[in-house]
């Protein structure tokens, strides 16, 4: 077998400056299926982060042994909930690259197969069963048939019927030669993997193998009480990372977990990061660790190697393509959402009508730029209440696009070419009552000028908080 994934003296300090992890080495093969379990806060999302890409490690280095993007899943929903799921996965399949020359309905039609989706294919996102929704979630990273899936916690609010539906997906995905690894708080999860990552608080690395061993290793009857040893051992977390550490030194079936020379500079110290912290890994030092036919990454950057050149891989769509098919599939989405019509159809009026009691009550009398300044104070509203209530959902098909290569500057055009339209009509109608008040003494164009400016500064507020909440790693 061939190593997927190596992960080598990885650790991560969180912006706080807080170790997250700590000096973790270990090797994935080709079509294994590892979980990463632990305790709440040992790690598990940023040591898988730090293996797919999504967040480098701040030292250490992460090999990757495939040329072509990964794919990635992210806790939650992650599929427009009004769009038929077929529909829904054609958009996707046309944003992301292939290494098949096959049209974006063959990939769709071929992937809700393989998930054991094609009789929901008609269906909305939204209305499907929690576990046909991650399915169709781990579906549309199959479009473009990446090598490696990560995934972070997919049975999260799943019964264990459910969960063992989602974890026979990827099974199947993993005899099919996909490398799987994901993250998981569920015992059950775990001893249908091949592999498990133990990680004790702080992000030390208490074991890695098969669950089976991982029983005889810890003195336990069940993955559960793996988590009790974790907690019951003096100083658990140091104690464990140290045992183990000495263990796969010693016995056979275990590789050494390697370490590097610290270099010059801000490091974690030994005392602060278990017993074989490391440094930041040079790019000559990485050259010497793994083969030629690799891509990695030192430091978070890619690294070119000398040797057999890796099978071609399909680039992501070009901005403009992504900015055409985003408009159409935001287009689609309003015009299926009626909640989301109601507010975009609500919205001004509401403004109109605050403006009739406002005038009806003498509060607009006097200067006419008090008239503007709540007009244009609508219009801000409105721009606002335009993106906002989609804030949530969008965020997490922002993130799980931005991975496979989503480019944030043509979601943002493709949402304001089908807004801005309809913010337009909106401050015609939220000056249409002052107009004819006459209290707009330098005429309409100029105000409505003044208003649209409002709903676009709204508009940008409101997608940059999405697109900031897109880009948040769990």
């Amino acid at each position: 077998m061939q190593a997927a994934i190596e992960a080598r003296a990885v650790s991560h300090r969180t912006r706080a400056g807080e170790v997250a992890v700590r000096d973790i080495s270990l090797t994935i093969w080709h079509g294994e299926l590892v979980a990463i379990i632990g305790g709440r806060g040992s790690g598990k999302t940023t040591l898988l982060n730090a293996m797919s890409g999504l967040r480098p490690p701040t030292s250490g280095l992460v090999v990757r042994r495939s040329a072509c993007p990964s794919g990635y899943v992210p806790d939650g929903d992650t599929l427009p909930a009004v769009l038929p799921l077929v529909r829904a996965l054609r958009y996707t399949a046309e944003l992301r690259p292939a290494r098949a020359a096959a049209s974006a309905g063959a990939r769709a039609a071929e992937a809700l197969d393989l998930a054991g989706l094609t009789a929901q294919g008609l269906m909305p996102a939204g209305a499907l069963t929690p576990d046909e929704r991650k399915r169709a979630v781990i579906t549309a990273e199959l479009l473009s048939r990446p090598a490696q899936l990560f995934l972070e916690e997919p049975t999260a609010a799943l019964d264990p019927a459910q969960g063992a539906e989602v974890l026979r997906l990827l099974r199947r995905l993993a005899d099919g030669g996909m490398t799987v690894v994901l993250t998981t708080s569920s015992p059950l999860d775990a001893a249908r993997c091949d592999k498990v990552v133990v990680l004790a608080g702080g992000g030390h690395l208490a074991f890695y193998g098969t669950p089976a061993a991982a029983l005889g290793y810890f003195g336990a009857d069940s993955l559960e009480e793996i988590f009790e040893r974790l907690a019951g051992f003096g100083d658990p977390a140091a104690a464990w990372s140290r045992r183990f550490f000495q263990f796969s030194r010693t016995m056979g079936g275990f590789t050494v977990p390697p370490t590097t020379v610290p270099l010059p500079g801000p490091a974690l110290l030994p005392d602060e990061a278990g017993p074989h912290s490391a440094g930041r890994v040079s790019a000559d030092l990485a050259a010497a660790v793994v083969g030629t036919d690799a891509m990695d990454a030192v430091d978070g950057e890619p690294t070119a190697r000398a040797g057999p050149a890796p099978p071609p891989c399909a680039r992501p769509a070009a901005p403009a393509r992504q900015w055409a098919v985003l408009t159409r599939r935001n287009a689609e989405m309003l015009a299926r959402d009626r909640r989301m019509l109601a507010v975009l159809a609500g919205t001004p009026v509401a403004i109109l009508l605050a403006f009739c009691v406002l005038l009806g009550c003498g509060a607009l009398d006097g200067r006419d730029a008090v008239t503007l300044a709540w007009a244009v104070l609508g219009g801000l509203v409105a721009g606002l209440a335009y993106q906002l209530p989609a804030r949530a959902e969008e965020a997490g098909i922002l993130r799980r696009e931005r991975f496979s290569g989503l480019s944030t500057g043509a979601f943002v055009l493709a949402k304001v070419t089908v807004l801005l339209p309809l913010l337009a009509l909106a401050d015609a109608l939220i000056l249409a009552v002052p107009a004819v008040d006459d209290r707009l003494t330098d005429g309409f164009g100029p105000a409505y000028l003044t208003v649209l400016l409002a709903s676009l500064a709204g508009l940008a507020i409101a997608l940059a908080l999405t697109s900031v909440a897109g880009g948040e790693a769990g």
